[in-house]
């Protein structure tokens, strides 16, 4: 009853909202081909990390081993929902949606407990053939993402993303993944995010260089990604008929006032966040932002560096890098708004904020603007000549009720708004995932912050889960190919 009551309330304010804010609700619907989907990452949600699994450590393992308050709630993700031994119920629960694909990852540490080709753990091979196998045989495409921010720890102690020969290891993971899952597999991503923890310090390995590790990391990335596109072309993609993409994870940006300095500074902002990863692969002319190049030469050249802090790409590597893609993955949360601010010393030059009046979630940095990912869409179209777009990740953070109408109200606005970019604006979005499936390990926030569909009980040794009317709505949504939908109690 106390359900049907809020949904009702739910739906009273989306009318006031709509009468109010002068918009009328949308018509509009989802093309026959676009691809509805849901998303995890290995690490939040496997479990299975025992020994007897033959897994090997990650720097997650690695680091809350050795000092559990890093995570906020001194947990950690040793079980978390359990996917490795209950990944067939995680299925009845994508089969309840009706979702076209699911979005996973793979833990290298899994495959390869080293981190190197030498040794390949084949209960890791036997898990994900058996993940696979049991969505195509339910009629879900497996979208797999090779590296979702969990670093073997070995290969940390030999750099990490800093090292430039992290980029043949990991050509060198790529290509055992395509030898015993291509096969079967049409979706591939390479990376997820970009450089956490090397230019911050808030996750591992927690270098917090932004002025040189960042750069670094984000160098070798680049190659990382181009050697697996140009493995995929050469060897495996005549015979296994797949695409290879890249996800990058980005706020929107909008400059806080029309000023010159602010327009400016915000421009130069998404070049920072996103232009420095999407330009090398997506842009007709390849390498780095001019804005990018030219801003930190003249940092470096003032702090007293002999040359420029951001390796510079060859010009055989900018032609190996750019065009390397076959998709773009882009993961929208929220926006934020920008100032110039002429005394920083750090090569952005910006203050940041976010309005009090957005849609507060339980993360500190997620508010909901959605017409920020309509926005960020727009600017991909026009920077990028309209490449093909699944937005891998959008979700909503709350502590896990089960009547979680902020969560629907949240992913149906956004939902709106990539209609409009589809329909409106032509940009070509071929598909949308929610993050996340099940509320899960949210890195450094541990289990305080939940974003699934489904309620995990982590109290209990057996992992239930339970349906919340996120996951009703989402089901609807997807049968009616339109977020108009009221009728899913």
């Amino acid at each position: 009853m106390m359900i049907k009551y809020n949904l009702i309330l739910f739906l009273l304010i989306s009318s006031i909202y709509h009468i109010v804010g002068g918009e009328k609700n949308s018509t509009l619907k989802f093309p026959n081909n676009f691809l509805f989907g849901v998303s995890t990452s290995a690490y939040q949600i496997e479990g299975g990390n025992a020994d007897i699994y033959g897994k090997g450590e990650n720097w997650w393992d690695y680091n809350i081993k050795k000092n559990s308050y890093i995570i906020t709630d001194r947990s950690n993700a040793d079980i978390a929902c359990d996917s490795f031994h209950k990944y067939r119920n995680d299925i009845e629960l994508l089969k309840f949606l009706g979702v076209k694909f699911y979005r996973f990852s793979i833990s290298w540490s899994r495959i390869l407990p080293n981190g190197h080709s030498n040794k390949i753990n084949m209960q890791g091979i036997n898990y994900y053939n058996d993940l696979i196998n049991s969505l195509l045989r339910n009629g879900i495409e497996p979208m797999i993402t090779m590296y979702h921010r969990d670093l073997p720890q070995s290969l940390q102690e030999l750099g990490g993303w800093a090292n430039p020969y992290l980029a043949y290891y990991f050509e060198d993971y790529a290509r055992i993944l395509f030898t015993y899952f291509g096969d079967r597999v049409k979706y591939w991503i390479t990376f997820n995010s970009w450089c956490h923890g090397y230019g911050d310090n808030t996750d591992p390995p927690f270098l917090n260089q932004p002025d040189i590790a960042h750069y670094l990391c984000q160098n070798v990335l680049l190659l990382a990604h181009a050697k697996v596109y140009h493995l995929y072309d050469q060897v495996f993609r005549q015979r296994q008929r797949g695409m290879v993409g890249i996800t990058l994870e980005k706020a929107w940006i909008e400059p806080l006032t029309n000023s010159t300095e602010d327009l400016e500074a915000a421009e130069r902002a998404r070049q920072f966040t996103f232009g420095i990863a999407a330009n090398p692969i997506f842009h007709p002319d390849g390498d780095y932002p001019e804005i990018v190049k030219k801003r930190v030469l003249e940092h470096s050249k003032k702090q007293g560096y002999l040359r420029s802090r951001l390796p510079e790409l060859s010009k055989e590597e900018v032609e190996f890098v750019q065009g390397t893609y076959d998709f773009l993955g882009l993961n929208y949360y929220t926006t934020f708004l920008v100032e110039n601010n002429n005394s920083s010393t750090d090569d952005l030059g910006i203050n940041k904020y976010q309005k009090e009046d957005w849609q507060k979630s339980a993360s500190s940095w997620l508010k909901g603007y959605p017409v920020g990912l309509r926005k960020i869409l727009n600017w991909i179209k026009n920077s990028y000549d309209n490449p093909d777009v699944f937005i891998t990740e959008n979700g909503f953070s709350d502590h896990g009720q089960l009547n979680d109408t902020e969560r629907i109200y949240y992913l149906k606005k956004h939902l709106e708004e990539v209609l409009k970019a589809i329909h409106e604006d032509k940009v070509s979005v071929r598909g949308y995932a929610v993050w996340s499936l099940l509320d899960n390990f949210e890195w450094m926030q541990g289990y305080s912050e939940k974003f699934g569909l489904f309620h995990v009980d982590f109290k209990d040794p057996n992992r239930p889960r339970t349906t919340k009317l996120s996951s009703k709505w989402y089901k609807k949504v997807i049968s009616a190919k339109t977020p108009e939908v009221v009728d899913y109690l």
